[in-house]
Order: structure tokens, then C-alpha cells, then sequence
């Protein structure tokens, strides 16, 4: 797509106060909606070009079809045969608290760090994001907007024998961008065993090539975006979330001004940002989750047969596989396991207002495959008809709540999904619900500002991914 564009070049080395001068840029940016290079109906012309231009094919295989891919005879595990991408192994958990519990279960190990990139760059005196339309195997809908770069280390060092990934240069080489953040972060901690990825907002310096699968768009462009369902991915959602925020006028209801509130550092906050970290650390210092590796042939109450591994409840997700044809990737076809959740989960924060500024409540919440298992979640996360068979006193704390919000508690609520290309059709409701109501908070929840959160964003292995996609989600409200 050919666009009339102007810019400004940057210098490629830190400004002396990075916090001043590119904090206001991107809030300008995140104004934004009319006047950047795409107007919003153009984009969707776009988008809906691009949808018919790009072809992915994908149709569920028995495990007997797969290619490259094998179940070791000892271990049981799911290989690859070059030893990179991933693998489906199996993992034991306890957990010694009040509530004492054992688990085995798969999980994919993928111990490369990938890169999660989104190339920005000003025109006409406003930052634009670089944003590419691509079709991973899992997604339900096809077509979603991605980062610029969304690459594991096996697809950028040619594991996968395909052509070279676009755009990377710009996240590998310190002449060609500026970074405006970059911080490793995990994945979902239930499915992936240490996964961590590199979010990179990185500024380019010089010019840009274009390509058709490419646009670029404002911030705000981008966050408007949110508020349609399945249309942004996972992926750009946690390397949003991750960009510094600060106050900016928006519009005047009260709800929209004690969302700009809680985006200020400077807006006063329940907790301080030294006591909720002395918090955070003394759930992790007392952690009673311990986590073993084991075989997969090894776990206990999951069944393999000729076209997923399940549980034998029917519960929780399986491990399914897939041929892919797709004709704009480095790779036009191949064969993959993918995770498939059994149901559509639940994603949400609860909010309140406290002195004005709009709290999020987050859970410390542990999951066996994080570096540190315990990191910041939302109040909800969980998939529903998992815990449909309990009691009400055992089913997760607060969804019943956030199920029955009145439309007018609501600020936010899309259904989205998880990343395409490890996950099968993954669907979860995302929710932002405002309350009113003194509840008691248990012990491992805590209210906090979205800039305090963002401000922890800034480290590893502080914010879940569920809670990076909310924040994105919500700030796109504003």
C-alpha cells in the first residue's frame, strides 16, 4: 500500500530524560484517531483487501500425519526432530497451602526467547505504529493485526528453512532504532513451561521499505481497535501495555476521568508503589507451589489417542495437531501440535474508584509455568465450564460477580483471543467491571493504578500476559 508520508528523524541514542520528551509523543499519538495516515475507514478497506489477498488453510490431522514431529518412545514427549520450536512434555505441580492440591498435566517447553516488535516511527509530527495483517494456524477468524516482528528465535535463525523474517534487522541492530521499551515477559504461565518473549517498542531511524502486508497507524488507531472483538492479537497487546502512559484529556464522564487519573504516576493511589512491592514479594517469598518437570507418558489422568491428548474429564484443553497451507509466510506449509482449550475463559479486573482514580484490583496468582510462579494477574482468569461442577464456595473467587455485572458497571467487554500459533481457536471474554461496593479483599489481592502497573510492566516477570492484555483493552476506552 503506497503512502503520501513526511518525517522526522530522531537521533538513535537515548534522549537525556526518555520519560519527557517520548511520554508526550506517545500520548500524542494515542490522540490520535483522525489524523494519521489511514483514516479509519481506509484502514478497514485495507484490512479487508488483505483478508481476501491472504490464504491460510488449516485443517485438524491425527497425530500419524504429522511431519517432523514424532512421540519419543521412552518419554512420550512430542518432538521436533531438529530439537528446536518446542516440545510437549509433562509437569507435576503441588501446592502445600490451606487448600493442599497435586496435578500433573502437558505443557509446551520452549525455551527460546522470541521477538514481540512494534516498529514506530513519526509522520507529520505524530508517532505511527508499524502494523502487519497476518493469519496464524489456531485463530478463529483468520486474518488478526499483529506486531511488526512476532518471531521465535528458531524462525529468525531459519530453523524452519523459509525466508527470512521482515523488518527484524530493526530489533536486532542498535543503528537502525531506538528503543522506547524492551523488557522479556512471560506467556501463559498454565501452558507454557518459562516461556519468555522480548517486547520491543523500537523507533526506526531512516527510512522504512514498505509492503502490502504492512499499514501504518496512529496509537490511538491501534487502541480504537481493541474495541472489536478477535481483531487485534495477543501479541500486540502485550507490547501496547508495555508503552508508558501519562495523562491526557479525554472525554469528560466520570468513568473516562478517573480512567485518566489512574494513567498518571502522579494521581494519588491506594497503595504506595514501595508497599505494594514489599506485598508482592512476601506472597512470592512464601510460595508454596512447587513445580517438576516430568515425561509426558509420565502425567497422570490424561489420555493419548489417535487425535489429541486430553483429560480424561473432558475439562481443561487438549493437545490436538494441524495442516497448515498459507501463502504469505516464510513457510507455505507444515504440520504443528497446537493447545485447544475446552471452553471460552473469563479475563477481567475488577475496578473502583478510589479518591477519584480508577483501581484495578489484581490477584498475585501463581501458575506453574512461570519463572517466579507467582506474578501479577487479573481478578478473573479462569475458563468458566472448568469450574462448573463445583460448589459456589470453590468455583474462582469473583467471577460470579463480574458475570452478573449490570451494563452500566461495564467499561470494557470483547471477546479476544490467545496466540494464534500455539493455541487452537482460544477465546477468552475480556472485562473490565467498575464497582462500587466495599468487598472484603482477600489477602493476595491488592487495588492498584493502571500506571502503577504499567510502571512494574517496565520489569520482567511482575505482570501476567491476561493483565497485559487488559490494560491494553482498557486503556482503549479512553
Amino acid at each position: 500500500m503506497t503512502q503520501a508520508i513526511t518525517s522526522r528523524e530522531h537521533p538513535a541514542v537515548p534522549p537525556d530524560n526518555p520519560g519527557g520528551p517520548d511520554l508526550e509523543r506517545i500520548a500524542a499519538s494515542a490522540a490520535a484517531v483522525d489524523g494519521g495516515l489511514l483514516s479509519m475507514t481506509d484502514f478497514h478497506h485495507w484490512f479487508d483487501e488483505r483478508r481476501k489477498a491472504i490464504r491460510m488453510d488449516v485443517r485438524r490431522i491425527p497425530f500419524a500425519e504429522l511431519q517432523r514431529w514424532s512421540f519419543q518412545p521412552v518419554t512420550g514427549n512430542l518432538v521436533h526432530d531438529s530439537g528446536r520450536f518446542f516440545a510437549v512434555e509433562g509437569l507435576r505441580a503441588r501446592y502445600d497451602g490451606p487448600n493442599p492440591a497435586s496435578w500433573s498435566q502437558p505443557i509446551m517447553n520452549q525455551p527460546e526467547v522470541g521477538f514481540l516488535g512494534i516498529l514506530v516511527k513519526e509522520f507529520d509530527g505524530v508517532l505511527h505504529c508499524l502494523m502487519q495483517a497476518k493469519a496464524e494456524p489456531g485463530n478463529a477468524e483468520g486474518l488478526q493485526l499483529s506486531p511488526t516482528v512476532q518471531a521465535t528465535r528458531s524462525n529468525y535463525t531459519g530453523v524452519h528453512e523459509g525466508s527470512a523474517v521482515r523488518y527484524l534487522e530493526y530489533f536486532t541492530d542498535p543503528g537502525k532504532g531506538r528503543a522506547l521499551t524492551d523488557v522479556l515477559l512471560s506467556e501463559h504461565g498454565d501452558w507454557f513451561y518459562r516461556k519468555r518473549n522480548r517486547n520491543m517498542v523500537v523507533e526506526a531511524v531512516g527510512d522504512v521499505p514498505e509492503h502490502e502486508d504492512y499499514c501504518w497507524l496512529t496509537l490511538g488507531q491501534v487502541r480504537r481497535l481493541l474495541g472489536i472483538p478477535d481483531l487485534v492479537n495477543m501479541d500486540t497487546r502485550t507490547v501496547l501495555a508495555c508503552l508508558p502512559v501519562g495523562p491526557a484529556g479525554g472525554p469528560g464522564d466520570g468513568a473516562a476521568t478517573a480512567l485518566t487519573a489512574s494513567l498518571s504516576a502522579q494521581a494519588p493511589a491506594a497503595h504506595t508503589l514501595p508497599e505494594l512491592l514489599r506485598w508482592f514479594n512476601a506472597i512470592r517469598a512464601r510460595s508454596e507451589v512447587t513445580v517438576e518437570p516430568v515425561p509426558l507418558a509420565a502425567v497422570d489422568d490424561w489420555v493419548r489417542d489417535a487425535d489429541e491428548i486430553r483429560h480424561t474429564s473432558g475439562r481443561h484443553f487438549a493437545i490436538v495437531a494441524v495442516s497448515v497451507e498459507a501463502g504469505n509466510r516464510e513457510v507455505t506449509g507444515w504440520t504443528q501440535p497446537l493447545i485447544s482449550p475446552r471452553g471460552t475463559g473469563v479475563v477481567a479486573f475488577l475496578a473502583k474508584r478510589i479518591n477519584g482514580v480508577l483501581h484495578v484490583l489484581a490477584h498475585a496468582h501463581p501458575e506453574p509455568g512461570y519463572v517466579d510462579i507467582v506474578e501479577l494477574g487479573p481478578t478473573v482468569q479462569c475458563v468458566p465450564d472448568n469450574h462448573a461442577h463445583l460448589p459456589p464456595e470453590r468455583r474462582p473467587r469473583f467471577l460470579d460477580a463480574v458475570l452478573a455485572a449490570r451494563p452500566e458497571q461495564i467499561l470494557y467487554d470483547a471477546v479476544q483471543s490467545e496466540e494464534g500459533g500455539r493455541f487452537y481457536r482460544a477465546l477468552s471474554r475480556y472485562m473490565v467491571v467498575e464497582t462500587d461496593e466495599d468487598r472484603a479483599v482477600p489477602e493476595d489481592y491488592r487495588w492498584m493504578t493502571v500506571a502503577q502497573l504499567v510502571t512494574l510492566l517496565q520489569h520482567s516477570n511482575y505482570c501476567n500476559i491476561q493483565a497485559r492484555s487488559l490494560i491494553a483493552c482498557l486503556q482503549s476506552v479512553w
